[in-house]
């Protein structure tokens, strides 16, 4: 509503995923639901072209669509072919290489990305993954034939250090002691200050960032 003077929004997810469904509620709570246009795709879908039309149609401002990289990359597609008119807006799952790839050289589409890491965050782990990537082809490969660091990748890194101070705490390897002992560690990561809430064992965060994907 602030950056971009929004006063009507469109919100895609997809059916029967909790993670999507669940982040579209939260933003409609947040905007208003009654200023949201609400729709669900189903499993399989690979047309998204009847969505974008939709969102365009009913003369909304932004697109948030928090949903799976195979399912954002033909988004973006059909945003660029429609000429959607909006910015894109998601989370985490867009931070991805193969978002980079799909919105290259694509100047008429705006994508925000809602994020725990940005390169920069910690220069140290930085050029160590880099160097990592660079020194062993299947590793640059699996990360999209570049360096870049998306912020999965810093997150798996912390949690395999987090994991091996709940081994620590719980004194042993058994999986239920380990379980036990997780709610109770604290860790300062590459992406920040890691805890764990007492009611859901929700990760606690201190640090999010919002990337903007360069489509020049």
């Amino acid at each position: 509503k602030e950056n971009f003077s929004a006063t009507k929004a469109y919100c895609l997810a997809k059916l029967g995923d909790d993670y999507s469904v669940g982040l579209c509620n939260y933003f409609m709570q947040a905007f208003g639901e009654e200023n949201c246009v609400y729709e669900t795709f189903p499993e399989g879908t690979s047309d998204y072209s009847a969505y974008v039309t939709n969102a365009k149609n009913n003369g909304c401002d932004v697109f948030f669509a928090p949903v799976s990289t195979e399912a954002a990359a033909l988004i973006i597609d059909q945003a660029v072919a429609q000429d959607l008119g909006m910015p894109i807006l998601a989370g985490d799952t867009w931070d991805s290489n193969v978002i980079t790839a799909a919105a290259q050289g694509k100047s008429n589409v705006q994508i925000y990305v809602t994020t725990f890491y940005q390169e920069g965050g910690n220069a140290e782990f930085d050029e160590g993954f880099k160097a990592y990537l660079n020194s062993d082809s299947t590793a640059m490969a699996n990360n999209g034939g570049n360096d870049m660091i998306a912020a999965t990748s810093a997150m798996g890194y912390d949690a395999y250090f987090v994991a091996l101070e709940a081994l620590k705490a719980a004194g042993s390897t058994d999986p239920a002691a380990v379980m036990a002992a997780l709610p109770s560690v604290t860790y300062e990561g590459v992406s920040g200050a890691i805890a764990f809430d007492d009611v859901n064992g929700d990760a606690i965060r201190d640090a999010a960032y919002v990337k903007v994907c360069n489509t020049e």
